[in-house]
């Protein structure tokens, strides 16, 4: 298989999205899992973005790409689970087709390059100007907040530091941890809570899009969190990590050995316009050809990491996960009082990861 050609001979694990492949018996299996994957480039002719601006995004929307990659990716775990496979030329799942329509490249698609470039003006990115991967992690936030069809929650975790408290509070609004009851809350002037949320949602736990904007060096990754880094991959939870510098942001979906396996979106395709029976041309939606990898070491320092908890269980496993390994790049703390933890911390966990250029 031409696919292949290039992929390492190696008995070294292949980890993909949480997922462990042997390269030397499983290629087929790892070819289908990374095809499966959502994969989203630079589009040409494309309504004007804002009415008047640009009609393809070359040259300044790779990161916006990246976004659209790690929350699809979420949409497909919540909609058609991880196990979930893409096959060329097969009918498309109900599920399917309305993930693909909420990324078109059209104003009033969820999470279109429309959506997120205009409510980036919001985080100060004029449209057409480059983002990192916390300012996309900024947007996609606010736009899933208008995707009532999937009703996730996201959370991007500021600092390192993912509250525990502050997670259940936005995953079960309906709760009230002080009373133990029902409770609304206004938050930014909107209603949040069970008296907004409950009667139209009876679900305990709103699936959980977890965010980690993270610095992993200075100017090139600090080889102390290498190991790390992998780990996020070998969760089952992961939604992979988005990351890059301008004009070069990828999305990493694993690893194998030192080297990172990741799409790219820097491919300029034609948009895609929907059939009138709201099926999609989707080839042009999946990578085909070899898989892109690059040395660990070439990684650019700012990423984001990604997590998808669909049940609480999901989320206390999470926890439990990363304070066994990745007590030094992300902090797990049961509610705001982490300063007690920071002081008594070695600095060096810290000191990379919480530069702010």
């Amino acid at each position: 298989n031409s696919y292949f050609e290039d992929f390492p001979e190696t008995s070294e694990p292949v980890w993909i999205l949480g997922k462990q492949f042997n390269a030397l018996t499983e290629k087929e299996d790892i070819l289908s899992d990374i095809t499966s994957r959502l994969w989203f480039t630079y589009r040409k002719n494309f309504q004007p973005i804002g009415g008047t601006g640009p009609t393809s995004d070359n040259g300044w929307g790779c990161m916006l790409r990246c976004g659209q990659m790690i929350l699809a990716e979420a949409l497909i775990r919540r909609h058609l689970t991880r196990d979930w496979r893409w096959l060329r030329g097969e009918r498309q799942k109900e599920g399917y087709i309305s993930i693909l329509h909420a990324f078109i490249d059209k104003k009033d698609s969820y999470y279109s390059i429309h959506q997120i470039a205009q409510m980036g003006v919001g985080e100060g990115k004029s449209i057409g100007q480059w983002y990192g991967p916390n300012t996309v992690a900024q947007v996609l936030k606010k736009l899933a907040v208008f995707d009532t069809w999937s009703r996730l929650a996201v959370h991007v975790a500021m600092d390192n530091t993912v509250v525990i408290e502050e997670i259940k509070r936005l995953c079960m609004p309906w709760l009230d941890f002080e009373r133990g009851a029902c409770a609304s809350q206004e938050v930014n002037g909107c209603l949040e809570g069970a008296c907004a949320l409950v009667e139209e949602d009876p679900v305990l736990w709103k699936p959980l899009v977890l965010l980690i904007p993270l610095r992993l060096g200075l100017s090139d990754i600090n080889e102390a969190y290498i190991e790390t880094l992998k780990q996020c991959f070998m969760m089952p939870q992961s939604l992979g990590v988005i990351g890059g510098k301008p004009n070069s942001a990828h999305y990493f979906i694993g690893f194998v050995g030192q080297e990172l396996i990741y799409l790219d979106p820097h491919t300029t395709q034609s948009a895609v316009e929907p059939c009138e029976n709201g099926q999609v041309q989707d080839d042009s939606y999946h990578c085909q050809h070899p898989p892109c990898r690059m040395h660990i070491c070439e990684l650019d320092p700012s990423i984001a990491a990604g997590f998808f908890c669909l049940t609480e269980d999901d989320f206390d496993d999470w926890c439990v996960h990363v304070r066994k390994v990745s007590l030094h790049l992300v902090a797990v703390s049961q509610t705001h009082c982490v300063d007690y933890f920071r002081e008594h911390t070695p600095y060096r966990h810290f000191s990379l990861a919480a530069v702010k250029l």
